[in-house]
């Protein structure tokens, strides 16, 4: 049930003073850097002055930006005779981040891994097939070094070519993979052409499913499609990347490893913490990370710590899913909405398919919203009758959720665009 179950089930206490040690020592080794060495000189920042793991909002957040204006070196703490690793963000705004990481580092991140999936069920016995992209991104080699850590057959399969992923699938009698939830879907209707039924047809039992934010809705959609458990993961490349938080098999939120990472919840507004409970901006400092420390990092993901203790027996405090990014907030004719709002509807109602795209545009000074949302193959059969009922249905849906009435297209199966990686939900045309 456990990897390492001393650490996983330590008392409240203990995990408080191991982490305000590792902190001390994490602030300690960040002033070495040309970055933080700086800031804490500006600010007069005296990091044997913390007492407490409080002090830590003393401290002047992190943010990308910050990352990208010191590249590529201005926050390695480390010799950089000693960096054996680097991994970038995706960069798809500006220039990417770029994270480095000794072999210390690289040892502490594949045994969160690995402990994670030791917690969702994977063990040595199991063959794992891991569906995403490998190289610079973090999480094709994270899970690919924790399934190895376990001792299980790794297939490192990439991502694309999916009727190589079910070809290979079957032929080693997969029962792990790691996939992301778009992918997943848009995988499913590659069996239905093959007329190959996953459920029947495969030996998978466990997906760990995560690197783009899902509803609960599309998880489930995924489980019964499927039939395999399907387990929540969180991470970011400026942490690591996978094996921040994970799901145990509780299933009620994912446990944050307290142990290697400090975790703030923060009012994006004010910048002052929330209570447990609330929902904020997630802000992480890395506590056991040599090469390239971080501290204080506004990762701009919106979640809340869950009160209370999970049935499971870990004592590291769980998040809920990731809602969205504070920067992913749309905002229309004055309305705050997060694409996760349309999916979690779209999810809900019989008919819709595997994915869809919001478009926005302007006319003069009137902002307008059309969401385009691949439907079922029966809905083209000529019954105008019965796709308009579906599109009254998702307007009506969808304008109860987001208190504006969008434009909604209903098109073929497949037929919007779909990438290797994270799924593109928005096509902003708008002209500021």
């Amino acid at each position: 049930m456990y990897w390492e179950k001393d650490i996983e089930t330590i008392e409240r206490k203990k995990l408080d003073e191991l982490q305000l040690t590792r902190l001390k020592n994490t602030l300690a080794k960040a002033g070495k850097s040309f970055y933080y060495g700086k800031k804490f000189k500006e600010q007069k920042i005296d990091a044997g002055a913390v007492k407490s793991l409080r002090d830590i909002q003393k401290i002047p957040f992190t943010t990308k930006d910050d990352l990208r204006e010191n590249w590529p070196y201005g926050l390695v703490a480390s010799h950089k005779d000693d960096l054996v690793r680097m991994h970038s963000s995706s960069g798809t705004t500006g220039r990417a981040t770029v994270i480095f990481h000794t072999a210390d580092d690289i040892a502490v991140w594949t045994n969160l891994v690995a402990r994670c999936m030791y917690m969702a069920g994977m063990r040595k016995s199991d063959v794992f097939q891991n569906m995403m992209t490998y190289g610079l991104f973090t999480g094709g080699l994270g899970f690919h070094y924790g399934a190895e850590k376990i001792g299980a057959l790794v297939i490192p399969a990439g991502a694309g070519n999916s009727k190589r992923q079910i070809q290979l699938m079957m032929d080693f009698q997969t029962t792990v993979v790691h996939v992301i939830p778009s992918y997943a879907l848009h995988l499913s209707t590659v069996f239905s052409e093959l007329h190959i039924d996953p459920r029947r047809d495969t030996k998978v039992r466990i997906a760990f499913v995560g690197a783009e934010p899902h509803t609960e809705k599309m998880r489930k959609k995924i489980e019964d499609i499927y039939g395999y458990k399907a387990f929540n993961s969180y991470g970011l490349s400026e942490m690591n990347g996978p094996g921040v938080a994970f799901e145990c098999p509780e299933q009620q939120g994912m446990h944050i490893w307290e142990d290697s990472f400090l975790a703030e919840i923060i009012d994006p507004q004010t910048f002052e913490p929330v209570a447990d409970g609330a929902e904020g901006e997630l802000v992480l400092t890395t506590l056991q990370r040599d090469g390239m420390p971080v501290i204080r990092y506004r990762t701009k993901d919106l979640t809340r710590i869950i009160p209370g203790r999970c049935s499971c027996g870990r004592t590291h405090r769980r998040i809920e899913r990731i809602k969205g990014r504070t920067d992913d907030m749309l905002i229309i004719k004055g309305v705050n909405i997060f694409p996760m709002q349309i999916e979690k509807k779209l999810m809900e109602i019989p008919g819709v398919g595997t994915n869809f795209l919001i478009v926005l545009s302007r006319d003069e000074f009137n902002d307008s919203m059309t969401v385009k949302v691949e439907v079922n193959k029966e809905y083209f059969s000529g019954e105008l009758k019965k796709m308009e009922m579906l599109r009254k249905k998702i307007v009506e849906e969808l304008k109860s959720e987001i208190l504006i009435t969008p434009k909604i297209d209903l098109v073929e199966p497949d037929s919007i665009p779909k990438g290797e990686g994270k799924a593109v939900r928005v096509i902003d045309n708008r002209k500021d």
